[in-house]
């Protein structure tokens, strides 16, 4: 079923019991197993939300894009009001399946435009930038029912959403030439006689291990078959993180999209391809510090906006709908003018797909000025 939550029905549709329909003042905590997995993808440099879930259903949406507005028959058609871009053809695909849905006019706290700022409340789930140390993701783990490896990030460095107490471990394929096994077992020997060294270093080599030879590099299919080789091992991690980056178009924005959206797509589908029967437990958000601006700039992007379009993904989600409190795209509607207004916050999706998957209080993740709403629908039972 196709459900767009509006502004104009909602009232009549919080009396409503369907999927994706009813927004209460208070979410349950249900006993969930802990088996699912839970992957967080951000995309690094504030995407715009209007490429990648396209409103083609506001009158005022041809007007209010001008060169960037995507005919409506290049596009994946969701409902009568919101259509995928055509790069996005498995995710399209999915979401026909029943295991991908989108959420419109979402927005973290932070009402600035500053990447920095925008991905630290991002990655805590604080309401103002710095004023908390760890990350949601890290306080997620420290939360979670039963024991299991540790979460992993598929990063360069520990991203700060999974930095805190809780241990952790990343993984990033190199450039360089793969090591010989002469060469590590010399390098093993150096580290045998200092226990904190050869503890970390068998650690590094568990993981290097579980890669396998496909180690991802920069081909988006062979990282999301990475990820799909750890999260569907029994003894594997439950929790990841993937960083993209690219996203920041301010200008060329139609064809530099494009490639993004190919490139995300083939990450997708590939980790659904990869998990296997496993997949039917997993979910994938894909989420970014903030939107683009409306209007196109003179040099074909968009600028630092407010609110965009967040992703959920898996074959443990209750897919085929976009919920969306939509506010509009006539002048009037705009956020300070410029921007899509946000109409539903990060932070409370974020905490109903957490609540949802493994029962936890997300207040205890997020320092939310007011309690987090129930949104129902998101995810299979």
């Amino acid at each position: 079923m196709i459900m767009t939550y509006s502004r104009r029905h909602a009232l009549r549709n919080i009396a409503a019991v369907g999927a994706g329909a009813l927004f209460c003042p208070r979410i349950a905590f249900a006993a969930v197993p802990g088996d699912r997995r839970f992957v967080f993808v951000i995309q690094r440099g504030a995407a715009d939300g209007l490429n990648i879930v396209v409103p083609h259903g506001d009158p005022g949406y041809a007007a209010a894009r001008g060169a960037l507005a995507i005919d409506p028959a290049n596009m994946i058609k969701l409902d009568g009001m919101f259509g995928l871009h055509s790069a996005l053809k498995e995710t399209g695909r999915m979401y026909a399946d029943g295991q991908a849905l989108a959420l419109h006019a979402v927005a973290s706290s932070y009402r600035e435009r500053s990447h920095f700022d925008g991905q630290n409340v991002l990655e805590t789930g604080g309401n103002r930038p710095y004023a908390i140390k760890d990350g949601w993701m890290n306080r997620l783990v420290s939360l979670m029912p039963g024991t299991h490896a540790e979460p992993i990030a598929f990063a360069p460095i520990v991203p700060l959403a999974l930095r805190g107490a809780a241990p952790v471990t990343s993984y990033a394929s190199s450039s360089l030439p793969r090591a010989t096994d002469d060469l590590m077992a010399r390098v093993e020997g150096l580290y045998a006689s200092d226990a904190a060294l050869h503890a970390l270093w068998s650690a590094a080599m568990a993981t290097r291990a579980q890669a396998g030879e496909d180690a991802g590099g920069q081909d988006p299919a062979a990282l999301g078959r990475l990820v799909a080789g750890f999260l569907a091992r029994p003894d594997g991690p439950r929790v990841a993180m993937i960083e993209t980056g690219g996203w920041d178009t301010h200008s060329g924005q139609g064809g530099r999209m494009a490639t993004q959206l190919k490139r995300l797509d083939a990450m997708l589908a590939a980790l659904r391809d990869g998990m296997g029967t496993v997949w039917s437990k997993t979910i994938v958000l894909v989420a970014t510090e903030f939107g683009r601006t409306v209007a196109a700039n003179g040099t074909g992007g968009t600028d630092h906006g407010t609110a965009s379009a967040t992703l959920l993904v898996g074959g443990a989600v209750q897919g085929r709908k976009v919920l969306a409190d939509w506010p509009g795209l006539s002048p009037g509607a705009l956020h300070e003018g410029r921007d899509l207004r946000p109409t539903m916050s990060l932070e409370v999706v974020i905490g109903n797909v957490l609540a949802q998957s493994y029962g936890i209080d997300p207040g205890k993740l997020f320092s939310a000025t007011k309690p987090i709403e129930h949104i129902g629908g998101l995810l299979r039972s």
